[in-house]
């Protein structure tokens, strides 16, 4: 009875195409960043203080964070949530 051996795989080959942004960008130039936005959902708020939608909306309702109603919409600064975290690590 002969053993088997199991097929050798070749090994990965370059990677070949367009070159990325990245690459094709002269050095001393820069992608510029995304805007900044002036004005949160209360999802996004929620994201970035890495907690519940619902625990934002019982901080807002407390006043622990202030928002502001556009409509039937609320809205978060960004700054007010920088200030909230301030106060949670001093």
């Amino acid at each position: 009875m002969t053993r088997r051996l199991a097929p050798t795989r070749a090994p990965p080959r370059p990677r070949t195409g367009p070159p990325s942004t990245a690459d094709s960008l002269p050095q001393e130039q820069t992608v510029p960043a995304a805007p900044t936005r002036v004005l949160l959902t209360v999802e996004e708020a929620a994201e970035q203080l890495t907690i519940g939608r619902t625990t934002l909306y019982a901080l807002i309702r407390t006043g622990a964070i202030p928002s502001v109603r556009i409509g039937k919409l609320r809205r978060l600064r960004p700054a007010d949530l920088a200030a909230y975290t301030a106060r949670l690590s001093a």
